[in-house]
């Protein structure tokens, strides 16, 4: 009987890792996408919570950029592709003897692979999930706006909470404090977040921190914007719990690169 039973369970294991493989590997082309923009300190993991408090969404925490290496991926092919746009048109393929035999053949549905696994790796979405996507400060590369639209194309339709704060009280902040040189890095930050916001258009919704702590029911237009329906008293409930990076729980090389950010 003990046997039987060891039996049985094994077999059920066996099915849940194959109903967790068909679900990684089944389109989610059900989902919408949100992406948080920002700097640090600025309270962007209270914001995190509270999109998290709407029932079906999934907003993870910084990941500090991992798809710009994707991003990057994608560049470096696409512009060694297009130097051999002739054989491209010509519908030849580069041949087995040429010494970038293959890249002609980078396929068009690279965003889609990408997006793919984005899903799977990072960004995890359960059943119920109807809108996903993460929050991240790290956003001062010069070719920031190429990044963005590469984000846009691996996620169709993606929208962008732009979230700032007051920029004396985040200069004062933890690591910032720190920094003599805090307050221009963070005009900077915020100066890039305004490009951002502008290049996005109506893709793009901007919240204050400083404005939805001090009355909660300012997000109501950010649940407007999202479709969303607003729940005062949830969102109440989410800013009463500590939303907060502590430094003392990484390294000291993490802590030195979070400063840099």
């Amino acid at each position: 009987m003990e046997r039987l039973r060891a039996r049985v369970e094994k077999q059920q294991e066996r099915i849940e890792e194959l109903r967790a493989r068909v679900r990684s590997e089944r389109p989610r082309n059900d989902l919408s996408y949100v992406f948080i923009c920002t700097y640090g300190r600025s309270g962007s993991t209270l914001l995190q919570g509270v999109l998290n408090s709407i029932p079906g969404y999934l907003i993870r925490g910084e990941n500090r950029q991992v798809l710009r290496h994707l991003f990057e991926l994608h560049q470096t092919v696409m512009r060694q592709k297009r130097t051999f746009k002739g054989w491209i048109n010509r519908g030849e393929p580069l041949p087995v003897s040429h010494p970038f035999y293959g890249i002609d053949g980078y396929p068009d549905t690279a965003h889609r692979e990408f997006r793919r696994l984005a899903l799977n790796l990072l960004l995890r979405p359960d059943e119920d999930t109807r809108v996903t996507g993460f929050k991240e400060i790290r956003w001062a590369d010069d070719d920031v706006l190429a990044y963005l639209q590469f984000l846009r194309n691996v996620f169709p339709d993606a929208r962008f909470v732009i979230n700032t704060r007051n920029l004396d009280d985040v200069a004062q902040s933890a690591w910032w404090g720190e920094d003599p040189d805090s307050r221009s890095v963070l005009e900077r930050a915020e100066a890039r977040l305004a490009d951002i916001e502008q290049e996005l258009g109506g893709s793009s919704y901007r919240v204050r921190y400083d404005e939805y702590v001090a009355d909660p029911a300012v997000l109501e237009g950010l649940f407007d914007w999202l479709g969303e329906d607003f729940d005062l008293e949830r969102v109440r409930a989410v800013l009463d719990v500590e939303h907060s990076y502590q430094p003392q729980d990484d390294d000291a090389d993490d802590a030195d690169d979070e400063a840099s950010s």
